[in-house]
């Protein structure tokens, strides 16, 4: 029997009593009879945030640099195949959020390493905090990269220079802390995420503005492409390069599962959202989730067909890249990269949110808030970040792994796991549908992640460099 979360974050007994077997100290204080004692810090406040913020964040932390690629994955897939993967995806991500909140809404618990804890004990919570923690970590750098390679560039665009100066304010490095320590530190330490809504919204609303011009580009660049200098399109290709293909199948086609796989990666941010949530009901929380995945949904393929319907057969793995051949100096496509850094820059504070939350579950559990906790641990890890920013020349193959081992483990594997372990087998039996729906989708992550880690081991042999585009 699901326990329901009442009023102001508490959870409060129901007639089921406690779950058989006893239940260990440190998850004691997570389950509804307990409401002596501190509050786990998590549930230490009134839930205040409303559902359209938790909208705004959620969508937010689904929201990556990886739309940038979509146009690409779609010219390698076809419109039709695309939009069958994109849909089916969606569905799972959806399905994979029910998982999660099934599993959180049985045992009283709305952490992700305390129902790791719940599941297999303290292995099983330390393996989800070390899981969130590199795959936070490799999405927060991948945004802080692109700020690196394009944020020189818009600067020397701005100024009207076709080179760069060599200035300071030109460099990378300097600006990536200068944005770290300006922007994303003092977000970063607002005490709760449903404080980041607003930012949420506004950076939703740069990735509007850049759907607006892709669609607006669509009908004002000519194919075949008359690019930019000196360099022409080959006559021969033109009925090829210029004609949509509905179902294509190719080299390429292959990495675009996996890519689509992970463009909805918003788990470790469900619960921490779910905590925060005013009102909080499991049915409020999944109306949520299928809200942000649906918007999501929508934005992700309305960029990619309109990116892949202005450029067809000549769609690069950047979609601005290929703006860009056409019109270097273009004002609009300017002022979409800038809208653009705006929005990964604003993603970056909610994606370090779940990785201070696993920290603090994993070094200090138990723990009452405390600010010198909240803000060595958010600069701690921007540290760190910078430092893989600056130090690693090509970051791509490090989190390349992780990539491909995290994603498919926060989005299928743990939920799934979660869901068979915790959900009492007087309830659902293993031959149950519901559990042999989870175990499937488990399954289906442990296909994901071999496939995943194939391409990658086949890159690294053939020695091919290939850009994608990331979460």
């Amino acid at each position: 029997m699901e326990l329901q979360n009442l009023s102001n974050g508490n959870y409060h007994h129901d007639a089921a009593g406690p779950l058989e077997g006893g239940i260990p100290p440190e998850e004691e204080r997570f389950l509804p009879h307990k409401s002596d004692g501190p509050s786990p810090q998590f549930t230490d406040f009134e839930g205040k945030t409303s559902f359209g913020m938790s909208v705004f964040n959620l969508s937010n932390a689904i929201m990556g640099s990886g739309v940038l690629g979509l146009s690409y994955a779609m010219s390698n897939t076809g419109i039709v195949l695309f939009l069958i993967l994109l849909t089916c995806i969606a569905c799972l991500s959806c399905y994979s959020v029910h998982l999660l909140l099934r599993s959180a809404g049985v045992v009283g618990i709305r952490a992700y390493e305390q129902l790791g804890l719940r599941a297999f004990g303290h292995p099983g919570k330390i393996a989800a905090a070390i899981i969130i923690t590199l795959h936070n970590i490799g999405a927060m750098s991948s945004y802080l990269f692109i700020v690196k390679s394009e944020l020189p560039l818009v600067i020397q665009a701005f100024l009207g220079q076709t080179s760069s100066s060599g200035e300071w304010y030109m460099n990378g490095n300097y600006l990536i802390v200068i944005v770290s320590i300006c922007i994303i530190l003092p977000l970063a330490l607002m005490k709760h995420l449903g404080y980041l809504g607003y930012t949420s919204g506004f950076s939703i609303s740069c990735m509007v503005f850049f759907l607006s011009a892709v669609i607006y580009k669509k009908f004002n660049i000519a194919c075949p492409l008359e690019v930019f200098g000196n360099h022409s399109v080959s006559a021969v290709l033109l009925d090829d390069t210029c004609n949509a293909k509905y179902f294509t199948m190719n080299q390429e086609t292959a990495y675009t599962i996996p890519i689509l796989a992970f463009a909805f990666v918003c788990h470790p941010e469900v619960l921490p959202i779910y905590t925060e949530l005013s009102n909080p009901t499991k049915r409020r929380m999944q109306n949520i989730g299928n809200v942000s995945i649906l918007g999501m949904f929508t934005m992700y393929f309305f960029t990619a067909i309109f990116g892949y319907l202005t450029f067809f057969g000549n769609t690069e793995a950047e979609l601005l890249h290929t703006y860009s051949k056409v019109d270097p100096l273009d004002t609009l496509i300017l002022c979409v990269r800038l809208a653009v850094l705006v929005a990964v820059t604003l993603t970056v504070p909610v994606v370090l949110f779940p990785i201070r939350r696993a920290l603090l579950q994993l070094l200090f559990p138990g723990r009452p808030f405390h600010w010198v906790r909240h803000i060595a641990i958010a600069f701690c890890l921007l540290c760190i970040v910078n430092l893989l920013v600056i130090l690693v020349p090509n970051i791509r193959d490090i989190f390349g792994i992780t990539g491909a081992t995290t994603a498919p483990s926060l989005i299928f594997i743990l939920p799934g796991l979660f869901y068979i372990r915790i959900i009492p087998t007087d309830h659902e039996p293993m031959n149950s549908r519901p559990k042999i729906q989870a175990a499937c989708f488990t399954a289906l992550g442990f296909i994901f992640m071999t496939m995943s880690l194939t391409f990658i081991s086949i890159d690294w042999t053939s020695g091919e460099q290939r850009n994608h585009g990331g979460h």
